[in-house]
């Protein structure tokens, strides 16, 4: 596994990082020790790199991998917004995750300059967590180009997570094109990167080898974060990253899994996956978007034109 410096004096982490989110409530819903034994298997194949976020609700499973694999690096994100959130949430990750530091500590999704003056307060926490060495570095998660732009301009920002993919699924305000500068230019000033949402939220599933090669091929990213629920996935995706062909038994057990698409509470009922969908499958009930699984195929279309993204295929 192919070992990178998260930006400028590290951490040193492994260009694949397990995305947590599919272990959680939100979508798999693992037992603790069960998403567990998954990151013990990933630390096993070399990942030592992985990404939650308070959100998420899953640092059970974390705590109990890190008490056999103390070397991990553990990113985590928090909707804060200022001092008093921040501490909160800070605190709340040590205690769940059995930890007195942590790694890499982001805000969860920003979105613009405005959201980053906004959320200063938050960050100018953070940032003394660090001085105080209780934290490695901070930053900012983000589905937008313009805040990986702004995020330059914030001298507490170490780190940030950009959503990129091949198609651009996901980008509110720019393309894939424009993401890619963005990240690089950020990255050529020192910041680490490490990228998610490689397979659009599930919807380039179909196409995983090419969006996989995708992202490989960005010199800026770090790291990249897919979300893996097995160990034939984390397998897999390992042997992609090591340059090697998956194996063949990993392959058919992974795409005899029954998947589903979910529709994330954050819908804001838009209809525009409604109007996308061919096959019927969808439609608006009490101002969000409802699926009809027996008319459900899977291609993701709808996925691909949500604004927040809160389509997913898991």
């Amino acid at each position: 596994m192919e070992m990178r410096n998260l930006g400028k004096g590290g951490p040193l982490v492994s260009r694949l990082c397990f995305g947590t989110l599919t272990l959680s409530p939100l979508q798999r819903n693992l037992s603790p020790l069960d998403g567990a034994r998954l990151l013990i298997h990933a630390r096993e194949r070399g990942v030592n790199f992985l990404d939650t976020a308070e959100f998420y609700d899953n640092y059970a499973p974390i705590r109990i991998a890190a008490k056999e694999i103390p070397d991990l690096v553990i990113c985590t994100k928090s909707y804060c917004y200022d001092e008093e959130t921040a501490q909160k949430a800070f605190e709340k990750a040590l205690k769940e995750m059995g930890r007195e530091y942590i790694d890499l500590f982001l805000l969860h999704e920003q979105e613009s300059i405005h959201t980053l003056r906004g959320h200063e307060g938050a960050l100018r926490y953070l940032a003394r967590q660090k001085e105080k060495g209780y934290i490695g570095k901070t930053g900012v998660s983000t589905h937008f180009v313009s805040c990986v732009k702004s995020a330059r301009l914030f001298p507490y920002i170490d780190v940030i997570m950009p959503l990129i993919n091949m198609s651009g699924i996901g980008i509110p305000d720019g393309t894939a094109d424009d993401m890619a500068l963005a990240a690089q230019e950020a990255h050529d000033a020192g910041i680490g990167i490490y990228g998610m949402k490689a397979l659009g939220g599930g919807s380039l599933i179909s196409k995983r080898d090419a969006a996989l090669d995708y992202v490989l091929r960005q010199p800026f990213l770090d790291s990249i974060a897919v979300g893996m629920q097995s160990r034939e996935e984390i397998d897999i995706n390992c042997d992609i990253f090591e340059g090697r062909k998956p194996e063949a038994k990993d392959e058919k057990k992974v795409a005899d899994i029954p998947r589903r698409l979910i529709i994330d509470n954050w819908c804001e009922g838009c209809g525009a996956c409604v109007k996308r969908c061919r096959q019927h499958a969808l439609s608006l009930v009490n101002g969000k978007s409802t699926v009809d699984r027996e008319k459900c195929a899977l291609c993701g279309y709808c996925a691909s034109v949500c604004p927040v993204f809160a389509i997913k295929i898991i």
